[in-house]
């Protein structure tokens, strides 16, 4: 199934999270669109469609550190003084070799640890668990732990977390209906679908 398809489920699914709440026109449309997000949530994983959907070029990342790289050397050379030269050009050096090596399936890796800082700034815990969630799923193979019963509960963590900050009712059910509607559509319950999901890893790999 397509991310239009899930999107278009999670929205209906957090619609009607929003009509058992008999929610307001604002807060359905901030539920029906949490929803529809939730919804793609799953497919933040390493193979998933969704992964270079959120994520910047790989070149964008490159160019600009190799750009801070060449300045931090030139800067170093005509203002560092002693030691302080030598380690500034050192570690311009290391950002312009190390960038060479980043490629695009680290972006998603890179884009989880930008949430991750955003958060401690921030101070939002919700924002914190999404940003270890999206570093956790570029490790794992797609229809794997993001798609089972833990990547359901983890995200559960997060939706519980964004309702306490947002102060609005039916905020978590809302995300996690939209999240576990992805679970269904992928599961092999549509007969459309060759491929399930791997519902209760790591205690079993049998596909649903």
């Amino acid at each position: 199934m397509n991310g239009t398809a899930h999107v278009a489920i999670g929205a209906a699914a957090g619609f009607v999270v929003a009509n058992q709440f008999a929610s307001t026109p604002a807060t359905t449309l901030l539920l029906v669109g949490l929803g529809g997000v939730s919804g793609l949530m799953p497919d933040l994983d390493i193979d998933g469609k969704l992964r270079s959907k959120i994520t910047f070029s790989h070149q964008v990342i490159q160019s600009a550190a190799q750009l801070i790289g060449a300045l931090m050397i030139l800067y170093s050379l005509y203002e560092g003084t002693a030691a302080d030269r030598y380690f500034g050009i050192g570690i311009g050096i290391a950002m312009m070799t190390l960038s060479a090596l980043i490629k695009q399936r680290h972006m998603l890796i890179i884009t989880g640890a930008g949430i991750l800082a955003g958060s401690i700034a921030l101070q939002e815990k919700w924002l914190m668990l999404l940003g270890i969630y999206i570093i956790i799923a570029s490790f794992v193979s797609h229809r794997s732990y993001t798609h089972s019963i833990i990547g359901a509960i983890f995200f559960g963590f997060i939706a519980s977390n964004l309702q306490e900050s947002l102060a609005i009712e039916g905020v978590f059910y809302a995300c996690l209906a939209g999240y576990i509607s992805h679970l269904i559509a992928d599961s092999k319950i549509l007969p459309f679908n060759k491929r399930g999901i791997k519902l209760f890893l790591p205690l079993s790999s049998k596909d649903f």
